[in-house]
């Protein structure tokens, strides 16, 4: 035995061969002796966890950020210096901020701590000859495995018996509809998801039983090869964090060449050294906005708790912001665009077309005609046709609490759910025509049939369904609308199942027939003539109403909406032009759709350009949703990856934001997922982008606001240190200032409403500043005023008494209050405070009264005073920095009525 898993292709090898290369008889299974020498070879059937860095390691990294380095650099000197309150004040802000970035968790650990999960469960086998349950984990390559309806496949296997298998692979490969499975061998070529004679690991079996031979376990397994590349998905930086980043580096240089030339220059004006080192001290603290991680942190946190609020759960906090730059929406069709629940919607029969309203497995909606077909009511023809979807059937639809679910196929729990909203009801129509025997649906004869009895000396009635194919090559009777019989015309039949498969449905066709009142038992024989036709009911996973709403707002936002699913071309296209994502009503994409074959075939270098001008991805990969993300992102997209399934979880790792569905998703994606969305609604997303455009919008106002301050205060200790003169405030004031207002003050624009048209706007460029021309010339406007202010006043106080406590007392309070002023006028960058209304934010008024109490504290308490070096002020110097803080706030309107003019007439 040489060979494990992936690398061979055991779907194209005959049973015979499956079992020499993996030494087993499918007869008797392994020997305990085999089965202890492939444990040794390959493993426990279970998921390798992947190291990760520790929790001291990952606290410790918190500390590796250019400004927070500035600021170490910043205690050590002012220890070295014996000023021990601004050093342990410094380091206490480097601390909290620190704290706060702990907090985020790996979600690449949970993600594969969730497929380990996924695996623990038991098996039936078969070894030394006798059938034994034992624990999935204990599963070798070679085992005989059985499994049957309501089982989860315990590993990937090559089956070689099956009787009426059908497995649910939505998960894995994204089809809606569970595969047939069969024993013959296949083509080496054929896709994972045409691979029928395969079993995959953590898929469900929802029909029949089967048995194969174990090929793969643990890591080999497909699931296995998904955790690999959950694994070696790299982690995205956001929009946000990687301009933060780019500012950090930039303010990191500029603080140090500033305070190098503020130390020489004092120096060569003889300058006592211990003063410049205190003064550069002041500058660094200064020029670093302490508040702004921290804030930044707050804001986001409420941001996550307002999507809450509208069923988004953020496990990231950078999602947020993430959400508002989102230039491409990548979602997968199946339980996310669509209802994951097959729903009949069209029906053919007595010669006339029928609509059915309604989704899902709720019996709610009606049957209408179509055309000139007769009143449904009329319709023999019609009532047969859905008594025998109903009967030739054995699945069950249940209800719990208000939901509809399907035990058993979901193809069958349509049809049952079709003739419920005709009236019929299962249970009495079962009692009148109960079934006395059955030929259970074959991969190789493509129909199912049932024998009826419809009560003493009545023939017995036959029901079958089936493909069109496996139907109507033996039907030449067509059972009538008026419930007589008519030669069939297999032209129009056809013609009518082309339609129906235009349309993207899964087509079955119905036919009927009478047996002898005596007859116990059909076979096959019985069908081949005699069989009258009675019509076809097409059906669809249909598209969840709401999400064609919110494609809509999606793509009139500027945002491109892509399918990617692992279901048929066409009925990816078909659910894909009723969603508006392409056809006649979407002019965004110039081709429809691709499958996954093609994609194989294209170079990665015409990827990006492809990716980005085709709607939909059918029958993709897990590696092709991946390699999809990647080329879309290489056209400086930020993606967004919708989904819930295993497959979807690489892809949902590897994009700026996975959005995982938290209903009916897997605990893989949800893991692997950035935000889960609690109603599995597709139109939450478009309220996340809206909640994360105005989270950007507000974050941008804060950052507006706060950038000032710093400028101010580092150019207030650089023209000090210039002139020769001391201090106009000190490193522990500047703290005070940085700390207090950020959160004071600046964090209540975290509550500012969204303004109006915010999802009218294009997306924002991924490469576009946070901050434009007309906002950083208003940032250095407000810090000249503000050192104009500041600077003015501490020489005026000091011309006057030469009291320097009282004179820098003033100087803190120019910044405190002039920033409470300012603060109104960055509630929206164009538009005035009156146009909003002064109490449309009652929080900013909160922090304005929680500001000014801290703000008394610190000028009036003789603690404060000997901490912080303040004075009390009187009414004068009230009046002095509240009559500045007024003037400053008018310049700051006008400044902001001229530069909306100017960018009314640049449009």
């Amino acid at each position: 035995m040489t060979t494990h898993g992936s690398d061979q292709s055991w779907h194209g090898m005959a049973t015979e061969a499956v079992a020499l290369t993996l030494e087993t008889d499918v007869s008797k299974g392994l020997a305990e002796k085999q089965v202890e020498k492939h444990r040794e070879k390959f493993g426990e059937n279970t998921l390798t966890a992947k190291k990760t860095q520790g929790p001291v390691i990952r606290f410790l990294l918190q500390f590796n950020q250019p400004l927070v380095i500035i600021l170490l650099a910043a205690t050590l000197v002012t220890l070295f210096l014996q000023e021990y309150v601004e050093s342990v004040v410094i380091f206490g802000v480097i601390l909290i901020n620190a704290i706060i970035g702990f907090i985020q968790e790996s979600k690449a650990l949970k993600a594969i701590d969730a497929l380990s999960r996924a695996m623990v469960s038991e098996a039936l086998v078969i070894r030394d000859g006798e059938r034994q349950k034992i624990p999935t984990r204990d599963l070798v390559p070679g085992d005989i495995v059985l499994v049957q309806s309501g089982d989860k496949v315990p590993a990937d296997m090559r089956l070689y018996k099956t009787r009426e298998l059908r497995i649910d692979e939505s998960t894995l490969t994204g089809e809606s509809v569970s595969v047939g499975k069969l024993e013959d061998s296949l083509d080496e070529d054929t896709e994972l998801s045409d691979r029928r004679n395969m079993a995959y690991s953590s898929t469900l079996v929802t029909h029949g039983t089967g048995q194969g031979i174990v090929i793969a376990t643990g890591d080999y397994t497909e699931i296995g090869r998904i955790n690999d590349l959950i694994s070696s998905a790299e982690i995205i930086a956001t929009p946000l964090t990687i301009k933060i980043e780019k500012f950090s580096h930039i303010l990191l240089y500029a603080i140090l060449g500033l305070a190098g030339v503020t130390f020489l220059v004092g120096f060569l004006r003889g300058q006592n050294w211990i003063d410049l080192f205190m003064a550069s001290v002041a500058l660094a603290v200064s020029a670093i906005p302490e508040g702004l991680p921290a804030a930044i942190t707050i804001m986001l946190a409420i941001g996550v708790s307002r999507m809450a609020r509208r069923h988004a759960i953020i496990r990231k906090l950078p999602a947020v912001e993430t959400l508002g730059s989102t230039t491409v929406i990548c979602s997968d069709k199946t339980g996310t665009l669509t209802q994951n629940q097959m729903t009949v919607t069209g029906i053919y029969a007595g010669g006339g077309r029928y609509a059915v309203s309604g989704v899902g497995y709720a019996p709610e909606g009606d049957i209408t005609t179509e055309g000139d077909a007769p009143d449904p009511g009329d319709n023999k023809a019609l009532a047969e046709l859905l008594a025998a979807g109903m009967l030739c059937n054995d699945s069950v639809i249940r209800k719990n609490g208000d939901a509809y679910f399907v035990e058993g196929d979901p193809t069958e729990g349509a049809l049952i759910v079709s003739a419920m909203k005709a009236g019929l009801s299962m249970e009495k129509l079962k009692a009148e025509f109960p079934q006395i025997d059955a030929l259970p649906f074959e991969s190789a004869r493509q129909y199912m049939a049932t024998l009826h009895d419809q009560g003493p000396g009545k023939p017995r009635l036959v029901y079958v369904k089936g493909s069109i194919e496996s139907l109507c090559v033996d039907c030449s009777i067509i059972y009538t609308a008026d419930g007589g019989m008519d030669t069939a015309d297999p032209e129009e039949i056809h013609r009518r199942v082309e339609d129906m498969a235009q349309q993207g449905l899964r087509v079955l066709a119905f036919s009927r027939m009478e047996m002898p009142p005596e007859t116990e038992r059909i076979t096959h024989e019985d069908l081949e003539e005699g069989l009258q036709f009675i019509g076809l009911q097409g059906m669809i996973d249909p598209p969840r109403p709401e999400a064609m709403d919110a494609v809509k707002v999606s793509q009139e936002a500027g945002i491109l909406v892509k399918m990617i699913t692992g279901d048929h071309a066409g009925t990816a296209a078909a659910i894909a032009r009723q969603l508006g994502l392409c056809g006649e009503t979407c002019s965004i994409h110039t081709r429809e759709v691709i499958t996954g074959r093609d994609l194989a075939d294209i170079e990665d270098d015409a990827l990006p350009e492809l990716a980005e001008s085709t709607a939909v991805f059918a029958r993709v990969s897990p590696e092709q949703k991946l390699r999809l993300v990647e080329a879309l992102q290489k056209r400086e997209h930020v993606v967004a990856m919708t989904g819930d399934g295993v497959n979807d979880a690489p892809a949902l790792k590897q994009a700026n934001i996975g959005v995982a569905m938290g209903i009916t998703g897997t605990d893989v994606s949800k893991e692997a997922a950035d935000m889960v969305l609690t109603d599995d609604n597709f139109s939450t997303i478009k309220a996340a982008v809206e909640e994360g455009r105005g989270v950007f919008d507000n974050l941008t106002k804060f950052i507006t606001w706060i950038l000032p301050t710093n400028g101010g205060q580092a150019l207030v200790i650089t023209l000090a240190v210039f002139l020769g003169m001391e201090l106009p405030v000190l490193p522990l004031q500047i703290l005070w200032v940085n700390m207090t207002t950020a959160l004071l003050l600046g964090l209540m624009l975290a509550f500012e409403p969204k303004e109006p048209g915010i999802m009218a706007r294009m997306p924002r460029d991924p490469n576009q500043p946070i901050l434009g021309r007309a906002l950083i010339f208003r940032i250095i406007l407000v810090s000249m005023l503000l050192v104009a202010g500041s600077f003015g006043l501490f020489k005026l106080q000091m011309h006057w008494d030469g009291n320097a406590e009282l004179a820098r007392t003033l100087a803190v309070n120019v910044f405190i209050f002039g920033q409470m002023f300012y603060l109104f006028n960055c509630r929206s960058l164009t538009r005035s405070v009156w146009d909003l209304g002064l109490f449309s934010n009652p929080w900013i008024w909160v922090g304005v009264g929680l500001m000014t109490a801290f703000q008394l504290v610190f000028i009036y308490a003789p603690v404060f005073n000997t901490i912080f070096r303040t004075h009390p002020m009187g009414l004068f110097e009230w009046a002095l920095v509240l009559g500045f803080s007024a003037l400053f706030s008018m310049i700051i309107a006008i400044e902001k009525k001229i530069q909306g003019r100017f960018a009314d007439r640049s449009r």
